[in-house]
């Protein structure tokens, strides 16, 4: 997650409802990287729960790894993110900044699962 100019982004785009940013398949594990260099931020994935494998190359306590819906980003974390439900490109999830003013500017994308 970075900023570029007067939005913010997520893997280099800004929100636009027309543009599904990635394709998930049901049921399958997936590890998501997410990061940034400017400031922490607290990252939301709708349509499931995640554990928080690492943060900043540091492996998360045990005692830690419960299912999470936001984690707070402040460098890297490694998310173990599996989806159980079916999202198609008229009703995609969502991925986003929780940061109500860094939404606004485009720190979000969408994602469908089959």
């Amino acid at each position: 997650m970075i900023r570029g100019g007067d939005s913010m982004v997520i893997n280099g785009d800004s929100m636009d409802m027309a543009v599904i940013n990635e394709e998930l398949r049901l049921g399958e594990a997936e590890i998501w990287e997410v990061s940034t260099d400017m400031m922490a931020h607290p990252f939301h994935v709708y349509g499931t729960s995640f554990q928080v494998l690492s943060r900043n190359g540091r492996k998360v306590d045990y005692t830690k790894t419960g299912l999470k819906d936001v984690v707070l980003v402040d460098g890297t974390a490694e998310l173990l993110v599996q989806v159980n439900r079916k999202a198609d490109a008229n009703q995609p999830f969502m991925f986003h900044c929780h940061i109500l003013e860094h939404e606004d500017l485009g720190m979000m994308g969408q994602f469908t699962v089959a």
